[in-house]
């Protein structure tokens, strides 16, 4: 058999809820980075705690996206699809390429399998024009019964291993190595090694099955490995990343951690994270509601330690009151907002940048606060460190915003040499010369950033709250002068925090168009400038990672080009906030709120009609 080297593919792992897809999908994207790929992944599934079994609501899926270089989004549109029941071929077909390959369970396409996924015909192919030559019709459930059938399972746990035949089957059509899977598996199951063994027993099944069938005369396919960077990598999520981020941070520093945490979907798996790090100085919290989460960090922090609540929309509405505590006590606070649909619960597992407004205005009073966004799945790891040091140098509240789509999704994260290779983080910490005459609100002449003292100290004895205190005693005044001092020393704190310039990407000094973005879109942006430029186009990309303070360099780079279009998966947000800061500037927008990551080939064909008009 042929063995075809390809530069990238994009596999799809879909069946219902229950049926093991992000499962599936992880190890093959964590075997795939520990050979070296490029990946990016995207987890898809409902917002139903369990939708009724074969129904075309409880479709879950999960696409990765691998390559020899480095990856930048999961793919429009897939390669391989694995559909391993009949609501999920009719449900995540139209994400496959016109020749994609499609793997289904034929044992899942019964007639009352077909009726629940509202086909008219028992020719369901046909009824949605695949061609059968495509289709790797496998009888998936029948042959993982026969594989454990001396294994002395029962039926349901018998079927909890489908998805791993299903995951053999696409190792062997990638010529990927199952040793590293049975390692996964080994590792994950370590307490279960009947069920580790039973798994890996039925991923060889799914091999042999494509290497003894040669399915449907397929090629294997290969993709080499083309490493730009030597180092250790793993494949790891946004929200694995935001965690160690943090924990790093705070060794920096020499604090302990701690988080104070309402569960909140898709921002829970921070909290779970971090719980398992008690070795490394975290503490953890789950607290009752997302302000007493927010006001526990905030109490940590008094205290001296590095304090951080996580959530996501709803959540910071419900925290906005301890926030704005932060902000007049001036303490530092990591606030990590994991953006999702909304409003109200909206679309909880679904993606958006919806929250930019909120995190920047949506207080009372002059709040200001700085914001960060990542950019992809590792940046994670950076932007939470980047906003705990900025939290801790210069006594603020920050928060760092990530979204559904970066923070469950994942990518090849490189693992920094040691940890003296991070930035060196130094709290601005109260001096021994403040000893007997400190007063809370004594500030640098040149950042206006506020001396930290910590309580029990002595000689440092001082109070902090809620109400407005004199900039030179600490104590409580409602005086004018100095209510209107403070307001304008908290603001001018804020915009005197250095931040990188503005980097543009792509034909920046002569581009006919300019593409403006924010956080998790920076990939797709990124690959759609590519294939712009690849047809001969002259465009650039500005991602914003910081936006409270802007680059210094901001109304330079948007006013430098005739056309300007801001994309954003909100209906203009970005545009708004940049309109405000940035005098004559009236740039076109791309606004998309589908709860969905941006397809490539439809911002390709937008910006070529503002390139053309």
């Amino acid at each position: 058999m042929e063995v075809k080297e390809l530069e990238q593919v994009v596999v799809r792992f879909s069946g219902d809820s229950g049926d093991g897809m992000q499962l599936a999908g992880n190890i093959f994207s964590t075997v795939s980075a520990t050979v070296g790929n490029g990946i990016s992944t995207f987890p898809d599934y409902p917002a139903d705690i369990r939708a009724p079994q074969g129904s075309l609501t409880g479709v879950s899926g999960f696409q990765v996206h691998i390559g020899a270089g480095k990856i930048y989004t999961p793919g429009d549109k897939c390669d391989v699809l694995v559909a391993m029941n009949a609501a999920a071929l009719k449900t995540q077909y139209r994400y496959a390429k016109p020749g994609a390959t499609i793997i289904i369970d034929t044992d899942s396409f019964g007639p009352k399998d077909l009726e629940k996924a509202k086909f008219t015909s028992e020719d369901y192919l046909g009824e949605m024009g695949i061609d059968p030559d495509r289709v790797i019709q496998c009888p998936l459930t029948t042959m993982v019964k026969d594989t454990l059938a001396d294994s002395g399972m029962d039926n349901k746990a018998m079927l909890k291993c489908r998805n791993m035949f299903a995951l053999g089957l696409v190792c062997w059509l990638f010529d990927r190595d199952l040793s590293l899977v049975n390692n996964f598996l080994r590792e994950k199951f370590a307490k279960k090694p009947a069920i580790a063994e039973a798994n890996i027993k039925v991923i060889q099944a799914g091999w042999d099955y494509g290497h003894n069938t040669h399915s449907s005369t397929m090629n294997v396919y290969r993709v080499e490995t083309k490493v730009k960077e030597p180092g250790r990598y793993m494949d790891i999520t946004g929200n694995k990343a935001t965690a160690y981020g943090l924990i790093a941070a705070a060794e920096r520093a020499g604090l302990k951690l701690f988080l104070g945490s309402y569960p909140i979907t898709p921002a829970t798996d921070i909290l779970h994270e971090l719980s398992k790090h008690k070795s490394c100085g975290v503490m953890t919290v789950q607290c009752e509601d997302e302000i007493s989460g927010c006001a526990s960090a905030l109490g940590a922090s008094f205290a001296g330690a590095l304090g951080v609540t996580s959530t996501s929309g709803p959540g910071i509405c419900l925290k906005s009151e301890a926030m704005n505590l932060a902000v007049i006590d001036e303490l530092p606070l990591v606030i990590v907002d994991v953006q999702r649909g909304g409003p109200s619960t909206g679309l909880p597992t679904k993606s958006e940048q919806t929250d930019l407004l909120q995190v920047l205005y949506g207080r009372n009073g002059e709040s200001p606060m700085p914001v960060i966004a990542a950019l992809h799945p590792s940046d994670c790891f950076y932007a939470a460190f980047d906003a705990a040091k900025m939290a801790l140098e210069h006594l603020t509240p920050v928060v760092l915003l990530t979204d559904a789509f970066v923070a469950n999704g994942s990518g090849a994260f490189k693992l920094p040499a040691s940890m003296d290779a991070l930035p060196a983080i130094q709290p601005h910490y109260a001096t021994p010369e403040m000893k007997g005459n400190y007063t809370p609100y004594f500030r640098d002449e040149e950042s206006k950033v506020r001396y930290w003292a910590i309580p029990g100290q002595e000689g440092y004895t001082h109070i902090l709250g809620g109400l407005e205190k004199d900039g030179k005693t600490g104590a409580i005044s409602t005086d004018p002068e100095n209510h209107d001092e403070m307001c304008r020393l908290r603001a001018e704190k804020v915009a005197r925090i250095p931040v990188p310039d503005l980097v543009v990407e792509g034909d920046k000094d002569d581009a006919d168009l300019l593409i403006v973005g924010f956080g998790s879109t920076y990939g797709h942006l990124f690959s759609a400038m590519e294939e712009l430029r690849a047809a001969g186009k002259k465009v650039a990309l500005a991602q914003f990672r910081y936006i409270n303070p802007l680059p210094k360099n901001t109304a330079e780079v948007l006013m430098k080009y005739k056309k300007v279009v801001v994309a954003e998966q909100n209906l203009g947000q970005l545009a708004a906030y940049l309109r405000s800061k940035v005098d004559g500037f009236v740039p076109a927008q791309f606004n998309q709120v589908k709860g969905q990551p941006f397809v490539v080939s439809e911002l390709v064909e937008y910006f070529k009609t503002l390139i053309y008009n």
